[in-house]
């Protein structure tokens, strides 16, 4: 008896995994402001024209400093292609940590942190990391990642959404 519990608590926790991931794909970015660290702005509305993902990270968060490298090929690969990438450090990461990690590795995208939390309430109030999203063109969020990812399909879908 105890064992179906679980068994139907971890579907269920699945199944709620999968509608939070792939459930309003068609939602439009809020309009917000990213601060980079060098004290750039850039808003949504800058940004469209471009396929871009927003990744948001933590120095302290394994995962995403594993998917680092990916995402600065990534980047390297199809930026000429109108790619573009904004990691958000999250509220509690330390700003000099944020700092020290984007210019020790020369990440070549925009880093921004949100320092106030704001970001993260803007695309659906984000705790864990990584999350990512990916918007289209026109502004539209066409995928929502949480946690590691395929490679080939993330790829196959920017390929698709840059044309």
């Amino acid at each position: 008896m105890k064992k179906a519990f679980i068994g139907i608590v971890v579907v269920l926790a699945l199944a709620g995994a999968g509608i939070w991931q792939f459930a309003g794909s068609a939602k439009t970015v809020p309009d917000l402001t990213f601060t980079s660290l060098t004290g750039e702005k850039i808003t949504t509305q800058d940004l469209r024209g471009k396929v871009v993902l927003v990744k948001f990270w933590a120095t302290s968060c394994v995962t995403c400093i594993a998917q680092m490298p990916d995402a600065i090929q990534n980047y390297v690969d199809l930026s000429p292609r109108g790619f573009e990438t904004i990691a958000v450090a999250m509220q509690y990461d330390p700003a000099n940590y944020v700092k020290n990690y984007a210019e020790t590795r020369k990440l070549p995208f925009t880093v921004a942190i949100d320092s106030r939390g704001e970001i993260a309430k803007a695309f659906g109030d984000v705790k864990l990391t990584p999350t990512s999203f990916l918007i289209d063109k026109e502004g539209h969020i066409i995928k929502r990642y949480l946690g590691n990812y395929d490679k080939a399909a993330f790829l196959s879908t920017v390929n698709k959404a840059l044309g």
